[in-house]
């Protein structure tokens, strides 16, 4: 398993090892032994899997506050998307700051995005699958959203000239607007 840190501390890109043949390949994509030989421990209790079916679907920016805050661990089942982590910790030196990667079926990466982030993507594939892990398990009354096209934020989504939005993502405050639950521990 190859791991790679991001400018946002605790935000890391997981690539499994693929092992090809003519028949296609086999790949561990979750093995609790081998991230913490890489230092991340996180006891996993939920899995999660979404399909977008349009190019331009964007679903986010989201978190869940504490005591249900989770961990998510992202990867994309088919397809392609770009997934993004926004810091939104009070008292963080990257507070506002975005990390975004694509990834692909074909890749095989995934996205650790720790409590204290907003997690969002956009689909850059039709008929799109992404499947993720969480640390705790869904509490609708501990649900929070930020802006997904928040111009202080400023993410590059690419080019989503018409995007998909559900009803909460199109009407979701500005981080400016935000009263954060949660606060950095440097």
């Amino acid at each position: 398993m190859k791991i790679e840190t991001t400018p946002l501390s605790g935000v890391i890109v997981i690539t499994p090892n693929r092992f090809s043949d003519d028949r296609g390949f086999f790949s561990e994509s979750y093995s609790a032994q081998a991230l913490a030989a890489q230092g991340v421990t996180i006891p996993f209790v939920q899995d999660n899997h979404s399909f977008s079916r349009a190019v331009g679907t964007v679903r986010g920016l989201h978190f869940q506050a504490p005591p249900h805050a989770q961990d998510k661990l992202v990867r994309c089942g088919r397809g392609a998307l770009f997934d993004v982590a926004v810091d939104i910790r009070r008292g963080s030196p990257t507070y506002g700051q975005w990390f975004g990667t694509t990834l692909s079926f074909e890749n095989g990466r995934q996205l650790l995005v720790p409590a204290g982030f907003a997690h969002g993507f956009v689909t850059l594939e039709p008929d799109t699958e992404i499947i993720y892990k969480c640390s705790d398990y869904y509490a609708r009354e501990t649900e929070g959203a930020i802006r997904w096209d928040d111009p202080d934020i400023g993410i590059d989504w690419g080019d989503v000239a018409a995007p998909v939005l559900s009803d909460k993502d199109a009407v979701a405050p500005a981080l400016a607007d935000l009263d954060t639950p949660f606060t950095y521990e440097g």
